[in-house]
């Protein structure tokens, strides 16, 4: 985008936020030529040196009404009936104190206070019947023609005022929401790795425990002349107690008061058939395929891999009211890729409100692998 260009969208940015403001200082160089044109039938009678700082002091108010929403256009209407009293000609004539008026009632209704709002309406038709008094040229029909414009006006603020705080609470209440929802993300994922590191535990836990089991073994088959070997085999045997208890101490922080330590052996794809034969079970009929020639995976990994399709199951049968599923295993180049695919008409990217998608790609990113979830082109 050229530098002009630029220009032209920050100054018509601009104009948006502050366009009342910027009709503000318009209005008060149109107030000083009305002002100024003294002498002027049914115009200002003067004396000048009122009449033009008269034309700009009653403006200078309505600046302040964001921060002054019921003072600023109060004082500017009070400032109004005052210069009524000293040249009621300025105050007829000058359309800008008029449009000034009508905008301080729209100002009025636009309040959230309504105790505010009627007393703004109150003050605004005090300070009509005040000029149309003070100005002998205005008649009874003028009076009370003035006294509905201003009514008008200020309902039609009153309008605004409900409208604008409506979409300012549907505003906040998204906002919220949205926050909220982050944060059940963010406390999904960290009870995810918790989840994570409680199942490693247990994997490393039981890895740990047959190396010193092997090491205890070793160093009870070595001969009374082999000392340094004992004493090798040794250290890596109470190194392994060590590091046995302290991965206890620190799983045990993560661990919730209910839960214990698993005994029985993680599950792995080696059970996936059993998973397929509960979903099937649960009345949702299930194909299994395994591609390539099955390799033996690490432990943690092979968990992963068993968790995903036990979280694929378990979405196509509760949220994607799926008639038919099929898993898919594949095995190559020295990868393994899990398909779980349904023909139901849930989304599956995890718009549904759980958390058990964003659990599964915090698994997969531990071992540098990417997870895709989400409608297929012909449905499912």
């Amino acid at each position: 985008m050229s530098v002009g260009g630029q220009r032209m969208r920050t100054l018509w940015s601009l104009v948006q936020r502050r366009w009342f403001d910027l009709a503000i200082v318009l209005g008060a160089g149109v107030s000083i030529v009305v002002a100024a044109d003294q002498g002027k039938e049914n115009g200002p009678e003067g004396p000048l040196w009122f009449d033009l700082p008269a034309s700009i002091v009653f403006l200078v108010p309505l600046l302040a009404r964001r921060r002054y929403p019921f003072g600023a256009p109060a004082v500017c209407v009070v400032l109004l009936a005052a210069t009524s009293f000293i040249d009621p000609g300025l105050t007829s004539e000058d359309v800008v104190m008029f449009l000034a008026a009508l905008a301080s009632a729209v100002l009025f209704g636009m309040l959230k206070e309504r105790a505010q709002a009627a007393a703004g309406l109150a003050i605004v038709l005090g300070v009509v019947v005040i000029v149309q008094h003070n100005d002998p040229t205005q008649s009874l029909e003028d009076s009370i023609w003035s006294l509905i414009t201003f009514s008008v006006a200020w309902a039609v603020g009153f309008g605004l005022g409900h409208k604008f705080r409506q979409t300012d609470e549907a505003r906040e209440r998204a906002e919220r929401a949205e926050q909220a929802r982050e944060e059940e993300a963010r406390a999904a994922v960290a009870e995810e790795r918790a989840r994570i590191a409680r199942e490693l535990h247990d994997i490393v836990g039981h890895s740990v425990s047959v190396m010193t089991v092997q090491a205890a073994g070793v160093r009870s088959l070595l001969r009374p002349d082999q000392e340094r070997a004992r004493e090798a085999v040794a250290v890596v045997e109470q190194t392994g107690r060590e590091a046995l208890a302290e991965m206890r101490r620190l799983v045990g922080v993560l661990r919730r008061p209910e839960e214990s330590p698993a005994l029985a052996p993680q599950p792995s794809l080696e059970h996936i058939e059993r998973l397929v034969r509960q979903a099937r079970d649960a009345g949702l009929p299930v194909d299994l395929r395994v591609e390539g020639k099955a390799v033996q995976l690490p432990a943690g990994l092979d968990l992963t891999a068993y968790r995903l399709v036990q979280e694929g199951l378990t979405n196509a049968i509760k949220h994607a009211r799926a008639q038919h599923a099929e898993v898919l295993v594949v095995y190559r180049d020295g990868l393994v890729e899990l398909t779980v695919t349904d023909d139901g008409g849930g989304g599956g990217d995890g718009e549904s409100g759980g958390h058990g998608l964003v659990g599964m790609r915090e698994r997969v990113t531990v071992y540098g692998g990417e997870l895709d979830a989400g409608p297929l082109p012909a449905g499912g």
